[in-house]
């Protein structure tokens, strides 16, 4: 039970006395560590907030204890995947009846902290656990204090924006309607209250840039309530929005304007969500969108006044972004028809976006790993550069012929200017190069480069006359570094229509760029390496293009110059920042694989040495996975080729490992486990090592269970521990503290199928003779578990083990093994189950190996189970398993042998991390992974064993077969004579 802290003054000056130490850097650990403790007390949350409104103690206190609540709220509020919570309902409820009135009176940094906890909190109860939500926040809004509205609007708008991407439901709807029954009289009271105080005060900046933010958000809502459908209520009041819209997207105040050349002020905001929402009405409202010209003139108007300053690219982006939804929308193709028109949006807009800035520059050159992001992974969704493709590519779409004509002209321009002098005017081709690009490729992602592309311009032709000469210059000096990056990202981007023998003549081009002194050159030649031989021989299919015998003697020279810019990097975060280069590490290792065999050792100690660096601030996630993918790759390829190899890389690596493990390094446990299972899965010792042997009995302690991102791997760990030491396990007394971990995992619903995979692999390793006397228990934990918190997850899961143990040809298992086991819980509890759980769920059994070991258990229990065959429970049960198996093999899902799961491993070293996502708290290594135990790997075709199986039953029990069969249906007698027609054996 938890303690409870009393609400009281001298508590809440201990709180804020424990506060102050946590601004003390020698005092910090030690009260963080109390105040971790404390959050675990009942009154805490409360406590917290009655602190943040006493506004006798120090507004730095009072600041630190909002940051202590909004965490707190974050870790602790939502109900955990057991179904528990860390908060109490009392808490709960008296936090919720307290925090909007709070969050009204405080300063504006302390309400912005309490308002993303009433975010999180709604995340989780609105609307149902929270219902006085929206009438608490809309009966604060005051038309006389901004402040505090700006403050109300910015939850409501981080409470709404959520429903932006979600697939549209019953429950989602009902959750809006909710929303507006209370809302929008109130917002559109505030809208207006808000315009008349802009046109009133049009010279108090001030209360101009007050009210402008508060516009900004009635505009954000706006989008946020609109984003599924237009509700009656705007339906109604949609000629004054749109009025109201067009007079702020047309509104001039040099009052706003601002003297920051970076930063967007607040006018310019509030345009840029005005463009978002006219660019949703012409998506997907246009027939109730009268005044969009009236917009597009507007829009238009904008594009061709506003300077190439940086606080102006996110209005520029979103306008060019509505004008494109335009475009796109063939209904108004005769508005930009006319070649006179085309051509002013081309000269217009496109042309002066398409450039490149000094502050592009600048960026290129002081801060290259942004400059890189921004142009390859779309986090420059809303540069003006993107925005200007994206709208070539709108008129593309319509226009084809003139577009390409059009933009062609100005790139043969910019060429020419370029040619007369190549030193001064290296900017005109860097313009030619892009604006090619953009007219030559309809579409490119990063998987495969331009994935359609415009059969009006002659893309090879352009490189050979155009940019193989700045691919074969030196790599530094001759020409601009940008040239050089417009050059291999050319190659990158249009990669897909070269042909195998072009690319292998530029691979040693690009390996020499990484030569380069320049850091965007040299990460662009690593990011179109890694690209390249990602590609497979046949578009996103089939086998890799490149083999490892074609790759291999580029190998040496690859990582030697990889891992030499890898350690340029003088600190952990700078060691840390460039995940291309390191994802090219992992790409030349998988597409090599076991002729990597000479480089092994010097690849080890430099990953390992990285490791080592990083781990004092493992600051960037993707670049510490591909570190570890690319060790798992290391031993996975090497270790199948030349088995003896186990030994030397447990040597080389069981020391790193341990060190995190010792130093618990959080973001790197769960991959030490995987690497450690991996390298014991390869162990071709007769018995466990000594340094494997003393790390099982810390394994099963509780403790090491506690971060939730360690199961995973450390159930993997576990597995391997008994595939090739069970012996060893059971003779040193550990097989019980592994049954204990089962029974943890198997308890909570977040782990209980890690628990049934490990209870799995006991049952296949551990001698039966030995397990067997333990399965009474373990059976009550499962079926206690199944009574009382039964879930679909479990339900699922303790069907697979039960076929898995039927499925079993292993002494000790089978059919009449389990039909024991489960008698021991319980007389008549085998045939209870059987027809109330194992044959009416069956169907539902989901996964080849999963359905065809319940296929095979179903087979034995039919054709193997002397206690159905010779006992009292034939005619009832041997029919009804018969059907239930012959609907399971005409399901429409794949029951054949695991082989096809085999045959895809190998397109598993294949994918992306960006393809399988990463989490924070686990993330599963690739090159780790294993083909899941399948207990009837040796059995081809299930039909087969039936019909090989009754063929037995009918010789040793004579004429039994004939009786059961006419108790089937005549659909499963047809299916059951065309399993033997098929097998040649007569029915």
């Amino acid at each position: 039970m938890a303690q409870v802290v009393e609400i009281n003054e001298a508590n809440m000056q201990a709180l804020a006395s424990t506060l102050q130490k946590t601004l003390d850097p020698s005092t910090r650990h030690e009260a963080e560590a109390f105040l971790a403790q404390l959050q675990q007390s009942q009154n805490f949350g409360q406590l917290v907030l009655m602190l943040i409104a006493t506004k006798s103690f120090d507004v730095n206190i009072r600041f630190a204890a909002s940051l202590l609540f909004k965490n707190f709220i974050r870790r602790n509020w939502m109900n955990d995947d057991d179904g528990g919570s860390n908060i109490s309902p009392t808490d709960r409820d008296a936090i919720k009846s307290k925090i909007v009135d709070l969050m009204t009176i405080t300063e504006a940094k302390i309400q912005l902290q309490l308002s993303d906890a009433v975010t999180q909190i709604a995340d989780s109860d609105f609307p149902q656990k929270w219902q006085g939500l929206i009438p608490e926040l809309v009966g604060r809004l005051n038309p006389n204090d901004f402040v505090t509205n700006n403050g109300l609007l910015q939850t409501a708008h981080s409470i709404f924006q959520r429903w932006r991407p979600l697939y549209p439901s019953d429950n989602l709807y009902t959750e809006i309607k909710i929303a507006l029954e209370s809302f929008c009289e109130p917002y559109h009271s505030v809208f207006r209250a808000t315009d008349k105080m802009v046109d009133e005060h049009p010279h108090d900046a001030p209360l101009l840039k007050v009210l402008f933010q508060t516009l900004y958000l009635l505009s954000e809502i706006y989008h946020d309530l609109n984003c599924h459908d237009i509700p009656e209520f705007f339906v109604t009041h949609l000629k004054e929005f749109m009025s109201l819209f067009l007079k702020y997207m047309r509104y001039e105040n040099p009052l706003l304007v601002g003297e920051d050349e970076d930063a967007p002020g607040p006018i310019l905001q509030l345009k840029a969500s005005i463009c978002e929402i006219v660019e949703l009405y012409s998506k997907r409202y246009e027939e109730d969108f009268t005044s969009l010209p009236d917009f597009i003139q507007t829009s238009w108007t904008l594009l061709t006044s506003l300077g190439l300053e940086q606080k102006n690219d996110t209005l520029v982006s979103k306008a060019m972004s509505f004008l494109t939804s335009v475009v796109k929308n063939g209904r108004h193709r005769e508005m930009f028809s006319s070649n006179d028109v085309l051509s002013q949006l081309c000269e217009k807009i496109v042309l002066p976006n398409m450039g490149l800035r000094e502050s592009d520059e600048e960026l290129f050159e002081d801060e290259p790993i942004e400059y890189i992001r921004r142009d390859l992974e779309g986090s420059d969704s809303e540069t003006r550069r993107r925005a200007a493709t994206e709208l070539v590519r709108g008129l593309l779409d319509q226009y084809p012929a003139e577009v390409t004509a059009i933009i062609s002209n100005y790139i043969q321009h910019y060429l020419q200017r370029y040619n007369t002098n190549i030193a001064e005017n290296w900017k005109d081709k860097d313009a030619a190069m892009f604006l090619l690009t953009s007219i030559a490729a309809k579409s490119v992602g990063s998987q495969y480069g331009a994935r359609e592309t415009n059969s009006l311009v002659d893309i090879l032709d352009f490189f050979q006359k155009n940019v193989v000469t700045d691919l074969n210059a030196p790599v530094s000096g001759s020409i601009h570094p940008i040239l050089k990056v417009d050059a291999i990202k050319y190659l990158y981007t249009f990669r897909g229509l070269f042909t195998k023998d072009q690319l292998l003549g530029a691979f040693p081009l690009l390996i020499r760029h990484l030569e380069s002194t320049n850091y965007a050159v040299y990460t662009y030649a690593a990011i179109c390496i890694e690209r390249i031989l990602f590609m497979r021989a046949s578009g996103t299919t089939g086998p890799l293009l490149f083999t490892s015998e074609e790759v291999a003697p580029h190998a040496e020279s690859l990582m030697s110059n990889l891992f030499r810019l890898i350690e340029l990097g003088g600190t952990p975060e700078k060691l840390a920042e460039n995940d291309y280069l390191m994802k090219c590490v992992m790409r030349v290792i998988l597409t090599v694989r076991e002729r990597m065999l000479p480089l092994v050792s010097l690849s080890l100690s430099r990953l390992t040495a990285i490791v080592h660096a990083v781990s004092s601030n493992p600051s960037n996630p993707k670049f510490n996975h591909y570190v570890f993918e690319s060790i798992g790759a290391l031993i996975r390829f090497i270790c199948t080729s030349t088995p003896e190899a186990a030994e030397q890389f447990e040597n080389l690596l069981f020391q790193p490992l341990q060190a995190i493990l010792q130093q618990d390094i959080a973001e790197f446990t769960p991959y030490a486990f995987q690497l450690l299972s991996q390298l014991l899965s390869f162990h071709t010792g007769a018995e466990l090592s000594d340094r494997f042997k003393a790390m099982l009995p810390i394994l099963v302690q509780p403790a090491v269970w506690q971060q939730q991102g360690n199961t995973p791997a450390l159930v993997k760990l576990l597995q391997a521990y008994l595939q090739k030491g069970a012996g060893w396990i059971v003779a040193n007394r550990q097989l019980e503290p592994m049954l204990g971990v089962f029974q943890k995992l198997v308890s909570s619903k977040l782990n209980d199928h890690h628990g049934l995979e490990l209870l799995q692999t006991m049952v296949v390793y551990v001698p039966m003779s030995v397990l067997g006397p333990y399965m009474n228990t373990v059976l009550m934990v499962l079926l206690r578990r199944l009574q009382e918190f039964k879930t679909d997850k479990f339900k699922k899961g303790f069907l697979n083990f039960s076929f898995f143990f039927m499925a079993l040809d292993i002494e000790g298992t089978g059919p009449d093994a389990f039909w024991g086991y489960v008698e021991s819980v319980q007389a008549g509890l085998f045939v209870k189950m059987l027809k109330t759980i194992w044959l009416t769920e069956a169907q539902k059994i989901s996964g080849r190996v999963e359905r065809k070991t319940c296929a095979v258990g179903l087979v034995r229990l039919l054709i193997g189970c002397k206690t159905i065959m010779e006992g009292t429970n034939f005619d009832a049960a041997w029919p009804a398993v018969m059907t239930a198996l012959v609907k399971l093999f005409e399901a429409p899902q794949d029951v054949r042998g695991a082989a096809a799961d085999a045959a895809q491993d190998d397109e598993l070293f294949a994918i992306d991390i960006e393809e399988t996502g990463y989490q924070a708290q686990f993330s599963q290594l690739t090159t780790t992974s294993s083909a899941k135990l399948d207990p009837t790997a040796g059995i081809v075709e299930p039909k087969q064993l039936l019909v090989e199986g009754l063929v037995r039953f009918n010789q040793a029990y004579p004429g039994r077969f004939q009786h059961a069969q006419m108790q089937l249906q005549p659909e499963t007698q047809t299916h059951l004579a065309s399993y033997f027609a098929a097998a040649g054996v007569s029915f």
